[in-house]
């Protein structure tokens, strides 16, 4: 059983969903996970603001404007009378739910309702497709077995059995759709994975299921060795361990959600990272595998904040990085790098929602400085310790960029700088030129 999970890019048109089949239909077992149609859940996001300030005409407009695209999406998908009738039916029943909004209370629940309905369009309209085709599938609901707690982590034991029982069901199909990011919550209620969940659905499924292998299928033919968008003659990397793949996830690679790689590094399911524009491209492959000492890749992470604590108390005094740390435990707010010294801690965090609480319980025992505006460029490889040379390149090829903070030790597989962000570009060309 293998999990294939495609975008919104790959399904963003009925010529991108007409594309599809070629890559799912070769009779062997497979659960495809789509994500809702470029440009829905953006569009859906902006209707359930317009609901939320009760702006409800300003909301009927963008219905009917999305409702416009996808009445036209299924003249070029379907060519059968059944299939457009089917389509149409599906559009109206959605529409309808959406514009049921402008009359009745809105609330924060009815808005997650709403974000759920581009994927519960996107593959319903393509299981339609498949009918068209004479191709059986079978369309599962997620929200029939994809579950997160109270802590909005997902349920494994509740998906698994549920995976499991759906599934079961259907003991002579080899293929199903169902759809990423949507699931319920603790409480019953319609939920997500947050945006960029359905890499995550794909890896959590695949999981439960112990699928031999994970696909993510997107718009780029895998990851590469450094930002495409910024630095020219990158190129994608054929192989990454999962460590690798988590830190440059984690650090701006756009490509993969951060959270997608545990449940398949947990469960030692490799995932492939395919395009689905260049389908025979080899991709980047995810596993257990790693390489001999090498420097991989260069990612960045913008928006970063660096909280600077000094305290002449600090001196040889044990539990004072507790004290500090306790303060983010209490705000819910990750570090991503730290540094200290003898009389300072510097550290540095990407979510500033409670910053002025955490600054303020800070100043209780030590001074603090805050710099905004910064950028954690993050080298990633296979950095053993005994390994001489790796530390001499980076910083050679980083002399004319001044330098905030270093990070090495914390993994093998990262060397992290912080630098003002006005000079991300320059650092990344830099170390283009000078790593690869």
């Amino acid at each position: 059983m293998k999990v294939l999970k495609f975008g919104g890019t790959s399904v963003g048109s009925a010529e991108r969903m007409q594309a599809l089949v070629s890559l799912i239909n070769d009779g062997t077992p497979k659960i495809v996970v789509l994500s809702a149609m470029s440009g829905t859940t953006n569009a859906l996001v902006e209707i359930a603001n317009s609901l939320y300030f009760k702006e409800n005409d300003k909301a009927k407009i963008l219905i009917d404007t999305l409702e416009l695209k996808y009445k036209d999406v299924i003249q070029q998908l379907y060519k059968s009378k059944d299939a457009l009738n089917k389509g149409a039916e599906l559009i109206t029943s959605h529409f309808d739910y959406l514009r049921s909004f402008t009359i009745d209370l809105f609330t924060i629940n009815e808005e997650r309702a709403i974000l759920a309905q581009g994927e519960l369009l996107s593959t319903a309209l393509f299981h339609y497709y498949l009918e068209e085709l004479n191709i059986e599938s079978v369309l599962l609901s997620a929200l029939n077995f994809m579950r997160i707690d109270e802590n909005e982590e997902p349920d494994m034991k509740y998906i698994k059995e549920n995976t499991k029982a759906e599934l079961n069901k259907y003991p002579t199909v080899k293929l199903f759709i169902t759809q990423g990011y949507i699931c319920r919550n603790a409480f019953g209620e319609i939920d997500n994975l947050k945006r960029g969940g359905s890499d995550y659905t794909a890896t959590i499924i695949g999981a439960a299921v112990k699928a031999d292998e994970i696909e993510i299928w997107t718009d780029i033919d895998g990851m590469h060795n450094n930002d495409p968008r910024i630095v020219e003659n990158t190129h994608p990397i054929s192989e990454l361990s999962f460590d690798e793949a988590a830190e440059l996830a984690y650090f701006g690679a756009k490509i993969l959600h951060p959270t997608c790689i545990l449940p398949a590094q947990v469960n030692n399911i490799p995932v492939h990272l395919l395009n689905t524009m260049q389908p025979n491209a080899k991709g980047t492959l995810i596993s257990s595998k790693t390489t001999a000492d090498s420097i991989k890749a260069v990612a960045a992470k913008d928006g970063i904040t660096a909280i600077n604590i000094k305290s002449g108390r600090m001196l040889l005094a044990y539990g004072f990085l507790r004290a500090v740390f306790e303060i983010f435990e209490r705000f819910k707010t990750p570090i991503d790098m730290i540094t200290t010294s003898e009389v300072a801690v510097s550290l540095t965090i990407d979510n500033t929602k409670n910053i002025d609480a955490i600054v303020k319980e800070l100043k209780q025992f030590c001074t603090v400085e805050i710099d905004i505006d910064l950028t954690i460029v993050c080298i990633v490889g296979s950095f053993s310790a005994e390994k001489q040379g790796y530390a001499m390149r980076i910083f050679e090829a980083l002399k004319d960029i001044p330098i905030r903070m270093i990070s090495y030790g914390g993994s093998e597989n990262n060397v992290s700088v912080l630098i003002d962000s006005k000079l991300k570009k320059d650092a990344l060309i830099a170390l283009n030129k000078g790593l690869f």
